[in-house]
């Protein structure tokens, strides 16, 4: 079973990580970290980055992203693509660099059943929407608060649904860490233990790299090149939330992620 541990429970070793002779030294080698920011009903990618973690952070003391996948996400329609977007309250998010965690809901419209009623409606037909509906509906009916505590709830019990019972979730807020962009990365990486991380690709552009090598940390970057498979609505759409893979999969939507070689070569730790 997924779990969102706490900082107090950070570097617990698991059952799985335990060997007769290891030290921690050794399990830290061997254990990978990802950090990512909170989104709604994230695209397959986002969980074939769970699934290879040993610990998956949720970043989610940065700032919030007004037009990002923070609040909203993409699925299959007889129409086309159609977002899901849950509407929140965004004012002074730039001035006053309010972060993921903050950002509250508006309820002042039903846009949870809304969205519920649309993936009803849209995927009622499609293989296993009926095997995952006692699921997702309790998520369509609570009125948190909080963007943030919904979808990182939401996206564990997903993960959970796509067979991931090894990984285990932290939330950056719960850390006390500080730094800024590589610097806290790779202060966060150490306080989990782990020695390797694995990162989107775009982070090519802004990660600096060689300190992942001083720190002795093995980096690594995504490589989505994902197959295709069968959709209600063609013609195929790959960036679209996981649901799709889903209800369209079943049980076999996990492996239809993560069954081949998504993992660019790494760069080496520093001798």
């Amino acid at each position: 079973m997924t779990r969102l541990v706490t900082h107090t429970d950070r570097s617990a070793i698991s059952d799985g990580e335990r060997t007769p002779h290891a030290s921690r030294e050794e399990i830290a080698s061997r254990r990978t970290c990802v950090i990512l920011q909170p989104s709604y009903i994230p695209w397959r990618g986002y969980f074939q980055q769970i699934q290879k973690a040993d610990i998956f952070v949720f970043y989610d003391d940065v700032q919030f992203d007004k037009h990002g996948w923070r609040n909203r996400n993409l699925i299959k329609s007889p129409q086309g693509l159609h977002w899901l977007t849950i509407p929140v309250a965004t004012k002074g998010v730039v001035s006053k660099g309010r972060l993921i965690h903050e950002i509250p809901i508006i309820w002042d419209r039903n846009w949870a059943r809304q969205h519920w009623e649309t993936l009803k409606s849209v995927y009622g037909r499609a293989p296993y929407f009926a095997a995952y509906s006692d699921l997702l509906a309790p998520f369509y009916q609570r009125r948190d608060a909080l963007l943030a505590d919904l979808t990182i709830d939401l996206t564990i019990a997903l993960a959970g649904a796509l067979g991931i019972t090894r990984t285990r979730f932290l939330r950056s807020s719960q850390l006390g860490i500080d730094g800024q962009k590589t610097e806290r990365l790779i202060k966060i990486v150490q306080h989990v233990e782990a020695a390797h991380y694995v990162s989107g690709p775009s982070a090519r552009d802004y990660l600096a790299e060689e300190q992942f090598a001083a720190a002795r940390i093995t980096l690594e970057y995504m490589r989505y090149d994902y197959p295709e498979y069968p959709q209600l609505y063609p013609p195929f759409q790959g960036r679209v939330s996981v649901l799709d893979a889903l209800f369209m999969l079943g049980p076999a939507a996990g492996e239809a992620i993560w069954g081949g070689n998504h993992i660019a070569p790494c760069l080496p730790a520093a001798a």
